[in-house]
C-alpha cells in the first residue's frame, strides 16, 4: 500500500470521525438551537430552513471549531448572522423563492436530519395564546433587538456570552435588552391585561 492510499484512507477515517462528533453535538442541542431559529424567523418551516443551513455551514466550518468551546453558543452566532442575512435580503427583495425549492449547493451533500418539533407537547404549548402574542411581539422588534432578548429571556444567556455572540459590547447588550423588553411590554400589555379581567 503506498503513502497516497494510507493518506488518503486516513483522511476518510478523519472525515468519518469528525462527523460523528458533529453529528453527537447536534444532537445534544438541537431543541434550543430550532427555537432560537424559531423566534428569530417566527416561522416553523422558515425556522427549519434557517437551522439546515446554519448546520451545513457549522459542518464546513467545524474544523476550525475550538474544542473546549461551547458548540451551541457557536451555532446560535452562525444562526444569527444567517438571519440577519436573510432579513436584509427579504427587505431589498420582496419575491421570495419557495421554501420547497432545493439549494443547489446542498444537493451533492449529506444533510443532517432536523426532527420536526411541532408534534411536542412543549411545541404545542408554546404555540398556545400566549406563544403566539410573544412571537407577535417579537415579530415586531427590530431585529438587533430581537435577538438580544430571545438569547436572553427565551435561551437564558448571559449578558457576556450575547455580547460574544452578537459581537457587541455588554453596554449595547443591556440597552438592547431593555428597549426590546420595553417594546414587548407595550404590545402585551393589551392581551394580559385582558387575561386578568377574564380570570
Amino acid at each position: 500500500m503506498n503513502t497516497t492510499t494510507i493518506q488518503r484512507i486516513a483522511t476518510t477515517h478523519q472525515t468519518a470521525d469528525r462527523m460523528a462528533v458533529f453529528e453527537d453535538l447536534v444532537r445534544t442541542y438541537e431543541k434550543p438551537l430550532f427555537q432560537f431559529a424559531f423566534r428569530l424567523s417566527g416561522n416553523h418551516h422558515e425556522a427549519q430552513d434557517l437551522l439546515q443551513e446554519s448546520l451545513y455551514r457549522a459542518y464546513k466550518s467545524f474544523a476550525k471549531f475550538e474544542e473546549g468551546t461551547a458548540f451551541d453558543r457557536w451555532l446560535y452566532q452562525i444562526i444569527h448572522n444567517l438571519y440577519i442575512d436573510h432579513y436584509r435580503k427579504k427587505k431589498n427583495r420582496p419575491v421570495v423563492a419557495s421554501i420547497d425549492e432545493p439549494l443547489p449547493h446542498l444537493e451533492n451533500e449529506k444533510t443532517i436530519e432536523i426532527p420536526d418539533w411541532t408534534a411536542n407537547p412543549e411545541e404545542e404549548a408554546m404555540r398556545g395564546e400566549l406563544g403566539r402574542q410573544i412571537q407577535r411581539g417579537l415579530n415586531e422588534l427590530p431585529s438587533e433587538y430581537r435577538s438580544a432578548v430571545i438569547l436572553c429571556d427565551i435561551q437564558g444567556l448571559s449578558y457576556e456570552e450575547i455580547a460574544q455572540i452578537l459581537g457587541i459590547s455588554i453596554g449595547t447588550v443591556r440597552s438592547r435588552i431593555h428597549r426590546g423588553r420595553k417594546i414587548l411590554r407595550r404590545i402585551l400589555l393589551p392581551y394580559l391585561r385582558g387575561m386578568e379581567v377574564e380570570h
